[in-house]
């Protein structure tokens, strides 16, 4: 692995995170637990953390983060006024491979961000312009799903592998007889067979588009990261064993980090099932909930014997 992959996280408040230390992170790590105890969040800390080498990255994809939750549609771009978007005073501290605390504050009527970043601290004023610079090989799949910009972004990076024919390949799980991906005129199309003609991809489903979204970022993302919340959008349960083959096989052929977050127990089980088959070791299971004394919220980390145990039993948990 490659030496800057996240081990460990300490998050001191963070949405509804608030001291809350996890470690024992693998190449490929699934989050799961209930709606509501911030799975999505602590993805949102991971993408940080990744992303963190440099202000303009860091400030990039807090801008991102942001976004993605209110739906916005805007442009990133430099004379953005960030304070638009975090209206919200927010504060992080987080121990890995980078150190990261960041706060906005109101100083004389005027909003500012206090950003530190590996004990060097920089603040910026809402008035100024500021530059966003996007990370090399780190992605965010949310339930946006990407821009057909994007899209043909990513998928450069299958084809400069020659993965593109894997990648029909690959769809040809979803009963297509003999499936064509392209990118025409900047816009991903896909035939179903050697009859039909090319629509654009849009036209099959989120499914679809989810599926090809997260084997061509698993190539974009060589010797970087990967983020994918909610795993499960649009994908046919009965497509989780090979999308979890595909996860777990290729994030080792390119070196990448994965985490994903999943409300779905037949994903869970799919994850758990095929990981053994293939006696990943590079891979774990995290459990997120609520401390019903304090509503603290927790995470534990499940091997596959012990998740096999959950799963069966009506979610009790057995120790080691």
């Amino acid at each position: 692995m490659i030496n800057d992959f996240i081990n460990k996280i300490e998050i001191a408040n963070y949405k509804c995170l608030n001291g809350l230390n996890v470690d024992k992170f693998q190449r490929v790590n699934l989050i799961g637990g209930e709606n509501n105890v911030g799975k999505t969040a602590f993805l949102e800390v991971c993408y940080l953390i990744s992303s963190a080498n440099r202000l303009n990255n860091f400030l990039f994809s807090l801008m991102m983060i942001e976004r993605n939750r209110d739906k916005l549609n805007i442009c990133i771009s430099d004379d953005i006024n960030i304070a638009d978007i975090l209206k919200n005073n927010t504060y992080i501290e987080i121990a890995s491979i980078n150190n990261i605390k960041y706060e906005v504050k109101e100083v004389n009527f005027n909003s500012l961000i206090e950003v530190t970043l590996n004990n060097t601290t920089v603040t910026i004023d809402f008035k100024d312009k500021i530059s966003f610079e996007k990370s090399d090989k780190i992605l965010f799949i949310d339930n946006l799903g990407f821009s057909n910009s994007e899209f043909k972004d990513i998928y450069k990076a299958a084809q400069f592998k020659d993965k593109d024919m894997q990648i029909n390949e690959f769809l040809k799980n979803f009963n297509f007889e003999n499936p064509k991906f392209k990118i025409i005129d900047d816009k991903p199309y896909l035939k179903t067979n050697d009859h039909g003609e090319y629509k654009q991809l849009n036209n099959f489903g989120d499914g679809v588009k989810h599926y090809i979204s997260i084997i061509c970022s698993l190539y974009f993302c060589e010797d970087g990261y990967l983020f994918i919340d909610e795993i499960e959008n649009g994908i046919h349960y009965k497509l989780y064993d090979k999308l979890w083959e595909i996860i777990l096989t290729t994030s080792r052929e390119v070196n990448t980090q994965v985490f994903i977050t999943t409300h779905s127990k037949e994903c869970i089980e799919s994850y758990n099932r095929v990981s053994g088959k293939l006696n990943i070791k590079e891979a774990m299971y995290f459990e997120m909930g609520k401390n019903k004394n304090n509503d603290n919220i927790f995470m534990r980390n499940l091997d596959n014997k012990q998740l096999e145990y959950e799963l069966t039993h009506q979610g009790r948990y057995r120790g080691e």
